[in-house]
């Protein structure tokens, strides 16, 4: 064991002697424990939904020794703070607390509110629960369900009249008349493969499904997804922690060339319990429903029909009472459609549709019918449409057009005229915002790699600043103690004029006349960017913490991954997810050891989670002259036992593209391994399964090749749950890296 990793290991033990007698240099520096383990850098967040055009809503800690949150309406025009719902409301008969709650709907006339509380996970997200009624005139609070075993209710919503509610109950719809409590079972062929209102593992992780119903407009009827999963392949995963005898779980998870679920959308008439469903002509289990929503009317459904490749997404509108479909129009691509949320009614029939068919990302809009007309132009990409104002003739969205690292927020005419940026031009870095219904007022966010989060009321379009909502102060001041040096963002060329984004971390004493270890943090994949000048949250300080210690932390997005740099740079990767990365990460990291002769060539390292994780180990096993350690968590080693949604979307099917899922999948380049390789996997992994690791680790062995491996019992893909994982989890990494890959500078 070397001495400076003799010195790493104690820092923790240091670190706590220095904060005992308040030390600078322990308030300066930064450790695992410190940053995972400790409330140190914790941010002060803000959670707030807008109640109408000028009031948003916010919860708030209960005063009194029973606890609880309170539901807060503020005023945006005045600052004026009402108590809407008190927690003392919400205490159940035979309890003594009132409920916690996990998110909360109020009807439209504000009579009534519905607590959602006691959120289970499914999946990976808390969707399953209890769900509670207050009625706001006569204080009375009754749960919902009937006899419904606890935690079995799923995205219960009201009607438009609020005098009715539907909820998912064990993968059937159910509608529950408020006055008199009576329950409608609206569906009776729900079971564990048949799924009514809601969705599967594929679709929700995949498409972002969840709550597979919609309301009419006019509350007579509603329109829902069913998914019959009959003929999906199964997948088991054995849980040993939970007794004397392993557990198994059992869910059906399509992998790449399997069989899908069968989809179908149906209307369902409260009065009678019928359901009409859609004949859609061509549909199979070889296509997709990713989309359903009312049109401006009760009569009217838009459907988005797409093909199994997603190259091809038919826009349908159906007459729900008559099942009459008439394709609108037909958005295409060459490689594949991405599928947007941003999907706004004007109320004279047209809607929004976002599409890349100019070659960038623009807005457009769709007649009754089916008249296509661009309302946004020009060599850059809308990122997300925010709102829409028909009476206004604005439309406001987020673009970078200068700088794909950044988010801004621009304004537009409907007929696309009048493009300005609305942001204020001296706050460069990271902008999201929330915006009242009437758009004249948002909830602004900002923040830069640097800098944490400041969220504020403004008020549009002046972008003017009414209220500083949460100011970090405390961890901004936590962070200006640091011992750390700012973020580089720079532009490496690697020939045939591409020219990709990256970051750089230097060491607090960096010398350029000396030689320090590279660490690269990579993702690559088509679903997420690392370089963004946002703030990265613990995940960011863990690299800066890194930094400290002597390496030289660097990202940088190849092509494929989703900048706003227009069609082709995000779909040049088609079909060759795997294959084209870590070609471009690597003459990105052989252009900057030539820039930059402080890096040691002998000392590069790359890291990466998921997809990272699977570049991670292309890196390695194919640039072994290159890469010296690696670490890969919950990687992919093998395209083809990823799920058929995800992977189809970028590589198409299997044994069409055999080339491409063999050339872009690690595990057949694993005898080329060289140097230092750590493996981590959560067992519990229903993402990315455990699975595909043993089956690396198998080939790995076969080659007689060397390397370490952590699985975490019961953990799933983000290596999370239970006491003291992710200090664990970071604990192992740092070790790691300092052992092989070791820090600090060399003469």
């Amino acid at each position: 064991m070397n001495r400076r990793f003799v010195v790493l290991r104690l820092l923790p033990f240091l670190w706590a002697v220095g904060l005992a007698f308040g030390t600078d240099w322990a308030r300066s520096e930064l450790t695992v424990e410190r940053i995972y383990g400790s409330s140190d850098f914790n941010e002060a967040s803000f959670s707030a939904q807008w109640l109408e055009a000028d009031v948003y809503l916010t919860l708030e800690r209960a005063e009194g020794d029973a606890g609880g949150r309170d539901i807060v309406a503020w005023k945006a025009e005045t600052g004026e703070r009402t108590v809407l719902v008190k927690a003392s409301q919400l205490v159940p008969d035979g309890r003594d607390r009132p409920l916690a709650i996990d998110g909360y709907q109020f009807s439209d006339d504000r009579s009534k509110v519905l607590i959602f509380s006691n959120a289970q996970r499914v999946w990976r997200r808390r969707t399953r629960g209890d769900y509670w009624l207050l009625d706001r005139s006569t204080g009375v609070l009754r749960q919902l369900g009937g006899d419904a075993r606890p935690a079995s209710l799923m995205f219960a919503k009201f009607c438009p009249a609020g005098d009715r509610i539907a909820y998912v109950r064990d993968n059937d719809l159910y509608c529950e008349v408020l006055d008199g409590h009576e329950i409608v079972r609206l569906t009776a062929d729900g079971s564990t493969d048949v799924i009514n209102g809601t969705f599967d593992w594929v679709h929700e992780e995949e498409f972002r499904l969840r709550d597979g119903f919609r309301w009419s407009p006019n509350g007579e009827s509603i329109a829902y997804w069913q998914l019959d999963t009959t003929e999906v392949p199964e997948f088991v995963m054995i849980d040993h922690t939970s007794g004397a005898y392993p557990q198994l779980r059992r869910f059906k998870y399509p992998k790449a060339g399997e069989r899908n679920a069968t989809s179908r959308i149906g209307v369902v008439t409260i009065a009678d319990q019928q359901t009409r469903w859609i004949d859609i002509p061509h549909h199979s289990d070889d296509h997709y429903l990713p989309r359903m929503r009312w049109a401006d009317n009760s009569n009217d459904l838009l459907i988005q029909h797409m093909n199994r490749l997603q190259n091809t997404n038919d826009v349908l509108r159906v007459d729900a009472g008559e099942g009459r479909v008439t394709k609108l129009f037909r958005e295409r691509d060459e490689a594949w459609i991405d599928i947007h949320d941003e999907w706004f009614c004007l109320g004279d029939g047209r809607f929004t549709w976002i599409s890349e068919r100019s070659g960038w990302r623009h807005l457009y809009l769709v007649s009754r019918s089916g008249e296509v007309q661009q309302v946004t132009r020009g060599a850059w990409d809308m990122i997300r449409l925010l709102h829409v104002d028909a009476e206004r003739n604005e439309v406001y969205f987020i673009a970078s057009p200068d700088d794909p690292t950044r988010r801004y927020l621009f304004r537009s005419d409907l007929d696309g005229g009048g493009v300005q940026r609305v942001t204020s031009e001296d706050q460069p870095g990271w902008h999201s915002y929330e915006l009242s219904p009437d758009g004249r007022w948002a909830i602004h966010r900002y923040s830069t790699f640097d800098v944490p989060p400041r969220v504020e009321l403004i008020r549009l379009p002046e972008h003017r600043t009414e209220r500083v909502l949460v100011d970090n102060r405390r961890l901004a001041e936590r962070l200006a103690g640091l011992d750390s040096s700012p973020v580089e963002f720079f532009r490496v060329d690697i020939g045939d004029g591409i020219e990709l984004d990256g970051y750089c971390l230097k060491p607090t004493d960096f010398d350029s006349q000396k030689k320090y270890p590279l660490l690269i943090y990579v993702y690559g994949e088509p679903a997420g960017q690392t370089v963004l000048d946002r703030w990265g949250g613990k995940g960011q300080l863990w690299h800066r913490m890194l930094a400290q210690r002597g390496y030289v932390v660097m990202s940088v997005d190849n092509r494929g991954t989703p900048a706003p740099r227009g069609r082709c740079w995000r779909k040049v990767v088609y079909r060759q997810v795997g294959v084209l990365a870590p070609i471009e990460q690597a003459a990105a990291l052989k252009q900057v050891l030539e820039d930059r002769p402080y890096l040691d060539s002998d000392r590069v390292g790359i890291w990466g989670w998921s997809g990272g994780g699977s570049m991670a180990l292309n890196a390695i096993f194919k640039y072994p002259e290159l890469y010296h350690t690696a670490v890969a968590v919950a990687p992919v080693a093998d395209q083809r036992l990823y799920d058929t949604i995800y992977q189809e979307r970028y590589m198409g099917l299997p044994d069409d593209n055999i080339e491409g899922y063999t050339q872009g999948s690690a595990i057949h380049f694993a005898e080329q391994l060289a140097g230092n390789l750590l493996l981590v996997h959560g067992t519990a992994d229903d993402n990315v399964h455990y699975q595909i690791t043993e089956l690396l680790i198998d080939e790995l062995i076969r080659h007689k090749k060397q390397f370490t491996m952590m699985a975490y019992p019961s953990r799933s893909h983000s290596i999370s749950e239970r006491e003291n994982t992710v200090v664990h989890l970071r604990n192992l990494l740092t070790d790691y890296l300092a052992e092989h890959l070791p820090a600090g500078s060399l003469p």
